[in-house]
C-alpha cells in the first residue's frame, strides 16, 4: 500500500526522489481538505516557501509514523511540541528532531518558568490538533524555539496542520519561516 496520496486534483509528483519514494505533491487547489492544512498550504504559498504541503494516506501522529510514511529517518521528522508558559498562558512551540526529548529546563531558562499544555489549551492556542501542530500558520502565534539538533540534517519535515499533512523544508528555512530562535532545548544522550 502506497502511504502517499495526493488531492484528487493534485497534480503529478515532481522530481526523482518524490516519485521513488511514491511522495505527490499537492496542487493548490486544497478541495476537501481540513482547515488546518489548508491554512499551512497558504501561509507556505505566501511566503514562497518551494514545497506544497503533502497529505499522507496513513496518519503521521507520531514521528515514527510519520519518518515509515516518507521513507526517512525519525530525527528529520520536526517534532513540534507545545508548552504552556505559566505568566502569561501564551503557547511555547518547541520544533526538535523527531529523536530527540526536549529538556523543560532549558526551554525555561530561554523563555520563563512553563507547564505541560494538554489537547484543548493546543488546540484554542494553535488552531491544531495534537499530531497535527506545524511550525507556521497558527491561530494565535506562539513563542517559538527551533532545536539546534535538526540541523544534522540538510532536509526535514514538519507537520503541515492535521496528522496525515507534512512538508519538506531545510532547517535554515524553518527559521525564517517561524522568525524563531535557534537554541539548545534538548536533552544531552
Amino acid at each position: 500500500m502506497n502511504p502517499v496520496r495526493p488531492p484528487e486534483d493534485a497534480q503529478p509528483p515532481l522530481g526523482a526522489q518524490a516519485q521513488s519514494a511514491g511522495i505527490a505533491v499537492a496542487s493548490a487547489s486544497l478541495g476537501d481538505r481540513p482547515e488546518g492544512f489548508k491554512r499551512v498550504a497558504q501561509v507556505l504559498g505566501e511566503r514562497g516557501h518551494p514545497h506544497a504541503p503533502l497529505w499522507l494516506d496513513v496518519s503521521a501522529r507520531t514521528c515514527a509514523e510519520a519518518a515509515d510514511a516518507l521513507g526517512v529517518a525519525v530525527g528529520q521528522i520536526a517534532k513540534s511540541v507545545i508548552f504552556r508558559r505559566r505568566a502569561d498562558e501564551a503557547a511555547v512551540l518547541v520544533v526538535t528532531s523527531g529523536d530527540r526529548r526536549v529538556d523543560e529546563k532549558k526551554v525555561a531558562a530561554q523563555v520563563g518558568p512553563i507547564g505541560r499544555a494538554d489537547a484543548e489549551f493546543v488546540k484554542a492556542r494553535t488552531g491544531f490538533s495534537i499530531g497535527g501542530v506545524s511550525p507556521v500558520g497558527h491561530a494565535n502565534p506562539p513563542v517559538v524555539l527551533v532545536d539546534r539538533d535538526l540541523f544534522r540534517f540538510d532536509e526535514i519535515w514538519a507537520a503541515a496542520g492535521h496528522p496525515n499533512g507534512v512538508f519538506k523544508l531545510a532547517p535554515g528555512e524553518l527559521v525564517v519561516l517561524t522568525g524563531a530562535p535557534v537554541a539548545d532545548v534538548v536533552v544531552v544522550v
